[in-house]
């Protein structure tokens, strides 16, 4: 009991000398003294590509994983997995804000950082374009870069309604893809109702194939079957965890299907499809473009 306690102390003035050494690197009033330097910790891929975006990149001290775009946030300090977050490993880069999405955690360490006295913003997880600006608009609000988030947001609008011209052109109905997220040949799942790639897909003019069930489940040759996906979609890193295009062919029931006896298979990397951040526009463009050539493969 009395290792139990030291530890348990040890841990409280670990988070008290974090906070302290934050709170000494936060302005007296938050975005008024502009000689004082913001140190932004940025939890969530898209938030990260926002900052950039915004021209605030100098501005942050350190990202999550997620944080792989552009290339100079993968060099910046790490404060781990957004889901599996430590509060000294952020309190220790002494922030003087932590943007975060609503999936950041354990609600813990939110609360940890928020008792240490370092103001901390959890945005909405959007998957839709308008969440998406709204996210453009509140970072900017929190920067202090009102207009260049204006500008941004008109940029996007306009790269938004170039993408979505050609399927909204289109008259004839969408392919069926299966949406299938792996991490090895021996995870394997399938999206349903109510993710990421449903709503990518729908925006692309395209149908989710699974409609049984919301989220995730495990992959199964009787439910591949059943479907009769017209085209599968991985993203870049699941489809290389299972060996490419003929590591996805051997996935079970895959070649009783349309997708899989024609070889659509499509990719693309995970931040760029899913992250719904400032490159949603091309993400759309280039994932309708690669369903538009698979569906061209007669045999």
């Amino acid at each position: 009991m009395r290792k139990l306690n030291h530890v348990g102390l040890h841990r409280r003035a670990c988070l008290r000398a974090a906070a302290a050494l934050a709170a000494s690197c936060t302005p007296l009033a938050w975005g008024a003294d502009k000689a004082a330097k913001r140190r932004i910790v940025s939890i969530g891929g898209a938030l990260t590509e926002i900052a950039y975006a915004l021209g605030a990149g100098s501005e942050l001290a350190g990202v999550d994983s997620t944080s792989l775009y552009p290339a100079a946030a993968t060099r910046l300090p790490g404060v781990g997995y957004a889901r599996a977050l430590s509060s000294e490993g952020i309190l220790a880069l002494a922030p003087t804000l932590v943007v975060a999405t609503e999936e950041a955690g354990p609600p813990s360490v939110i609360r940890q950082i928020q008792a240490a006295g370092v103001p901390i913003e959890v945005l909405a997880a959007h998957h839709r374009f308008e969440g998406m600006l709204s996210r453009v608009t509140r970072m900017g609000e929190l920067l202090g870069r009102r207009l260049d988030a204006q500008q941004l947001t008109q940029r996007l609008q306009a790269d938004w309604q170039a993408a979505r011209q050609p399927v909204l052109a289109r008259k004839e109905e969408g392919p069926q893809v299966l949406f299938v997220l792996s991490h090895s040949p021996n995870q394997v799942m399938v999206g349903g109702k109510g993710t990421a790639a449903e709503a990518m897909l729908v925006q692309a003019g395209a149908r989710n194939a699974v409609q049984a069930f919301s989220g995730f489940k495990p992959l199964t040759p009787e439910a591949v079957v059943a479907v009769q996906p017209d085209a599968v979609l991985f993203t870049q890193q699941g489809l290389e965890a299972i060996g490419g295009i003929e590591g996805a062919l051997k996935l079970p029931g895959l070649l009783q299907t349309p997708a899989g006896q024609k070889r659509r298979i499509v990719a693309h990397e995970a931040l760029f499809l899913l992250g719904f951040g400032p490159r949603m526009p091309q993400a759309l463009a280039a994932l309708d473009a690669s369903l538009q050539q698979v569906m061209r493969t007669k045999a």
